[in-house]
């Protein structure tokens, strides 16, 4: 193998992002990576232990790990922390009920070690159904402003009809990018740092509050 060969695919390498997908069970993480990569969500099942999704986004190429977020499942999620570049966090909107147990779960995530420094995407899922709680009424539910650990934003999407499924995805890559890569990519989606209060951003209005 060519000296030039080895250089190729370490540029290649060092355009990677690792990318975890948690949340409560039925939240919508596995329809939200079926719908970006344009596959059917008509029927889905819940996932009992993990699904691996690679693609393309921009100049980098993202490597999705989506793990179940049953209750007997959760204790094993450590298990896929390692080297971790970003953490997106689905949030089934209309799951008023369970939005304390939501936000335990994230808090104690943000305390891991191995999860250090990665970057936060708050995705609130499922804004396509009637009576779900706002993206500012789900920061304050699960005190997002109070996290000062990990960058962090949070979007209102919906899984089923694709809305700011990709303007998350750009949210991520700038994030990850500024910080590993130096990366001179820009987006329409500001970041936490960019804002006064760490906020709830969508592109519709351009993280105005």
């Amino acid at each position: 193998m060519g000296l030039l060969t080895i250089i190729r695919k370490n540029r290649q390498k060092e355009k990677e992002m690792r990318v975890l997908f948690l949340g409560l069970d039925n939240a919508g993480k596995t329809t939200i990576l079926k719908k970006l990569n344009d596959e059917d969500i008509t029927s889905i099942s819940p996932t009992l232990g993990f699904n691996i999704k690679t693609f393309v986004h921009g100049r980098y190429t993202l490597n999705v790990w989506d793990v179940g977020g049953q209750r007997t499942l959760r204790p094993y999620w450590r298990n896929y922390f390692e080297q971790t570049d970003a953490l997106v966090w689905v949030v089934d909107s209309g799951d008023r009920m369970r939005m304390r147990d939501c936000k335990e779960e994230l808090h104690s995530l943000l305390l891991e070690d191995r999860l250090a420094g990665a970057s936060l995407l708050v995705f609130a899922n499922k804004q396509d159904i009637l009576g779900s709680m706002t993206d500012s009424e789900i920061e304050q539910a699960l005190d997002l402003p109070s996290i000062k650990s990990h960058e962090w934003t949070i979007i209102s999407c919906s899984a089923v009809t694709g809305k700011n499924l990709i303007e998350g995805l750009d949210w991520v890559v700038n994030s990850v990018a500024s910080r590993l890569y130096y990366s001179t990519i820009t987006s329409s989606v500001p970041t936490n740092s960019e804002t006064e209060r760490g906020v709830p951003v969508t592109p519709d209005h351009g993280g105005a509050p």
